[in-house]
């Protein structure tokens, strides 16, 4: 037996977002690339550390990445890793910060175990959902992390609404990361994503106490055939139901003009 496979479910991610990252810190600083084709590099670099590593680890469990070719085998299993080598591949050829690697394991289609590792913050941090830390307290002014590029409609709308201060950031890793390390308290987004873009995060996120969901407040579900995933809400609890009600009239609104 490995070393690697001895280690339990959530020393597993750790250990593989920790390495993940340290490859793509290194590979970044020798590169001559840059934009997309660093981006590029990195993910398919991160990706061939990662999958044979997992396979190596958990041999009679189901595997999903964004950068490997899907199978419906998967669907077979009931523990599926699901991967995101590099969450905000152009913040990462961009050479910025708010960037992730995503571990997920997925049980029964529920996040249950999960890593995420923020390389390119000082020193490097890893988020796990098997150390979960106390939740700082909250400002008398919310702060809700967004796309820095398209900012959901529904964000802006529910900001507007709270009094919420907006926070523009990169990868869906690192904003959802930015609400367990308390620099947030809420994550919505509905622009579109994918199961390797949530799992993980999700799983990091609800094991600090976080409210996760679907934007209309169903659970977030993995492991399915179709694997676009296309919105969520990550908030402290307090914040969830004015929230979700704000979001459930913003759909009827919708419904009613059209």
């Amino acid at each position: 037996m490995s070393d690697l496979a001895k280690l339990s479910d959530g020393a597993l991610a750790a250990e593989l977002a920790q390495r993940a990252g340290e490859l793509l810190l290194e590979l970044r600083e020798r590169s001559s690339l840059s934009g997309k084709d660093l981006g590029n590099e990195g993910d398919a670099a991160a990706n061939r550390l990662l999958m044979p590593l997992i396979r190596e680890a958990r041999p009679g469990d189901g595997y999903l990445s964004e950068e490997s070719k899907d199978t419906k085998e998967r669907l077979e299993y009931e523990r599926v890793w699901i991967i995101d080598p590099v969450d905000g591949t152009r913040e990462f050829g961009e050479r910025r910060s708010d960037w992730a690697v995503h571990v997920g394991l997925a049980v029964g289609g529920e996040a249950v175990t999960g890593a995420v590792g923020l390389p390119g913050l000082a020193g490097g941090t890893v988020l796990r959902s098997d150390e979960p830390r106390d939740l700082p307290p909250a400002p008398d002014t919310p702060r809700m992390v967004v796309s820095r590029t398209r900012p959901a409609k529904e964000a802006l709308a529910v900001a507007e609404s709270i009094g919420a201060d907006l926070l523009p950031m990169g990868s869906a890793g690192a904003k959802a990361m930015a609400v367990v390390r308390g620099e947030a308290e809420i994550y919505l987004h509905s622009g579109g994503q994918y199961e390797w873009d949530s799992c993980a995060p999700i799983a990091v996120a609800t094991a600090h106490g976080l409210h996760c969901s679907r934007l209309d407040g169903s659970p977030m579900r993995y492991n399915r055939e179709d694997v676009y995933l296309p919105d969520l809400l990550i908030c402290r609890q307090e914040l969830a139901a004015p929230i979700l009600e704000m979001l459930a009239g913003l759909r009827e609104e919708a419904a009613s003009e059209s």
